[in-house]
């Protein structure tokens, strides 16, 4: 194993990246497996376009975009699905997140976690587009102010929590107010409009199976420790702290990727076109 380059712009990247590309959680694990008994240690996840638009599977803005171009994962269960038997702590990830490098990242972190693998030992990076390129202002979930502030403190959480994984690889520096943020690899999503290069269409299949998956996760989850959660997200997003923490912690409640992002839109708001600039 390696530590991840510090150029996520380099000639070093994996050549398998299209074949763990599309398909369930349960089928990229697959996938990853083999690699890993083959002597690859550095692995590529690419999420499908409503999961990095920050929308849960069954939400009718994902509509025919579930598994298209990537893996749809909707909460901690389709993570653990994703990195089941794979050792976090001896792989490299590298990882198209598009606008939720964060709330993906903690993911990641969670079901590591789990496996026993100490947060300081895992190592990877963000990896959009196949040059490395950096988030444009208009291609971001959020308004511009609440974006740089989310990248800032993903940044710094990752130097706290996580200081293998580099997520400040990243040549924009991004002139926000009277202070400079550091924007990491966060991807770049138009929702509505352009579409990302994808091996093959929408699957109506993966929609159904994925909301079905939602609606046992919400079925058997204990919601007023979610709804709790959710709230304390709510109001570290409306004061100027950390925001990852809080987010972690509704993610490890079972919240969705969805849900988290929805808490930071009703406080944030949503980006605009009149945005871009």
């Amino acid at each position: 194993m390696h530590p991840p380059d510090p150029d996520p712009g380099a000639d070093r990247a994996p050549t398998w990246w299209s074949s763990t590309a599309s398909g369930t959680a349960a089928e990229c694990n697959a996938r990853h497996r083999k690699l890993i008994a083959a002597g690859v240690r550095d692995l590529s996840v690419v999420f499908d376009v409503p999961t990095r638009a920050g929308h849960d599977s069954d939400a009718p803005a994902a509509r025919g975009e579930v598994g298209r171009a990537g893996v749809a994962i909707d909460s901690i269960d389709d993570m653990r699905v994703l990195f089941a038997g794979i050792p976090l702590e001896e792989v490299v990830t590298s990882m198209r997140c598009g606008a939720c490098a964060a709330p993906l990242l903690l993911l990641y972190q969670l079901v590591a976690e789990e496996q026993g693998a100490a947060a300081g030992r895992l190592s990877g990076t963000f990896h959009d587009g196949g040059a490395g390129e950096c988030v444009p202002d208009g291609d971001r979930i959020f308004p511009p102010g609440p974006s740089a502030r989310l990248a800032a403190d993903l940044v710094r959480y990752c130097r706290t929590e996580l200081p293998q994984w580099a997520a400040d690889a990243c040549r924009v520096v991004r002139e926000t107010g009277p202070g400079a943020y550091v924007v990491p690899l966060t991807g770049s999503v138009t929702f509505d409009g352009e579409r990302p290069e994808g091996p093959a269409p929408a699957d109506p299949a993966a929609a159904v199976r994925q909301g079905e998956r939602i609606a046992k996760l919400r079925a058997w989850r204990e919601q007023r420790d979610v709804d709790a959660a959710l709230t304390r997200l709510k109001k570290a997003a409306a004061g100027d702290g950390d925001v990852l923490r809080p987010m972690r912690e509704a993610l490890r409640a079972r919240a969705t990727v969805g849900e988290v992002c929805d808490a930071l839109r009703e406080v944030w708001g949503i980006r605009l076109p009149t945005d871009a600039r």
